[in-house]
C-alpha cells in the first residue's frame, strides 16, 4: 500500500531546468539496490555534491527551506532517459510527493503514479509563475488539492490541472498494483477454494 495523496501544502523547490533525465535524478551507480528506501541522499547527486562529496551550497535542495520541500517545480520533459523506477523512489525517499512541469517522459510519468507521487502537467507559463512563488521560500507554500484538481498559489489563485480519473482514484486511496489486487482478495480466495475442491491435488492458496 502507498500513502494516500489527498491535499498537500508544502514548500516547493524551484528547479528551472528542462530535459532532466533519470540519470540526473539518480545516477546509474546507485541502482544496485532493489529497496525503495535510502536513495533520497543520492537524489540529483551530481547537482547536489562536488567531486569530493561535499554539498554544493548553490543547489536548491541544499538550502533552507528547500531541504524539506515536498513539491518540485521544473520545466519540460522531466524524467526523460532510461526507464529506471529508482528515479521516483529517490524523489519519494527525499520527501517529494508532487512534481509540477509542462510535461513528463511517459515511463517516468507512469512510475510516479505507481509509487505515490503526483506528476502535474501545467503550461510553461503557469510553471514559471509557480517557479517565482517557489523562489520566495518558506513564506510562499503551495497547496495541491487532488480531490479538486487544483494547485493553489500563495496569493490564493487556483490553477486547475487534469488527471486520469482512474489514476486519481488510486492516489486518493493509496493503491499501488498490489493494493489494487488485494481489493479482490475475497474473490481470489473463493476462486482458489473452488479450484482446490474440484482438483484435490492442487494446493490451497489464499490472497492473504
Amino acid at each position: 500500500m502507498m500513502d494516500k495523496f489527498t491535499t498537500l501544502t508544502a514548500v516547493a523547490a524551484p528547479l528551472p531546468l528542462a530535459n532532466v533525465d533519470t540519470d540526473k535524478i539518480i545516477p546509474a551507480r546507485f541502482l544496485k539496490t532493489i529497496k525503495r528506501t535510502g536513495l533520497g541522499v543520492h537524489l540529483f547527486d551530481t547537482l547536489r555534491y562536488d567531486a569530493n562529496g561535499a554539498e554544493r551550497p548553490d543547489f536548491v535542495l541544499n538550502r533552507a527551506p528547500y531541504r524539506d520541500a515536498k513539491i518540485l517545480v521544473a520545466f519540460e520533459n522531466f524524467g526523460c532517459g532510461s526507464s529506471r523506477e529508482h528515479a521516483p523512489w529517490a524523489l519519494l525517499d527525499f520527501g517529494i510527493r508532487c512534481v509540477i512541469a509542462p510535461d513528463f517522459a511517459d515511463i517516468f510519468h507512469n512510475n510516479c503514479f505507481k509509487n505515490g507521487i503526483l506528476p502535474i502537467r501545467l503550461p510553461r507559463a503557469l510553471c514559471e509563475r509557480l517557479m517565482e512563488d517557489a523562489q520566495l521560500g518558506g513564506n510562499a507554500r503551495l497547496t495541491v488539492d487532488l480531490e479538486r484538481q487544483v494547485v493553489v498559489r500563495p496569493n490564493g489563485e487556483e490553477l486547475r490541472f487534469e488527471i486520469d480519473p482512474f489514476r486519481r482514484h488510486l492516489l486518493l486511496n493509496g493503491l499501488d498494483d498490489i493494493g489494487q489486487t488485494m481489493q479482490h482478495a475475497a474473490a481470489i480466495d473463493a476462486y482458489e477454494a473452488r479450484q482446490h475442491a474440484e482438483r484435490g491435488w492442487m494446493p490451497a492458496i489464499t490472497a492473504a
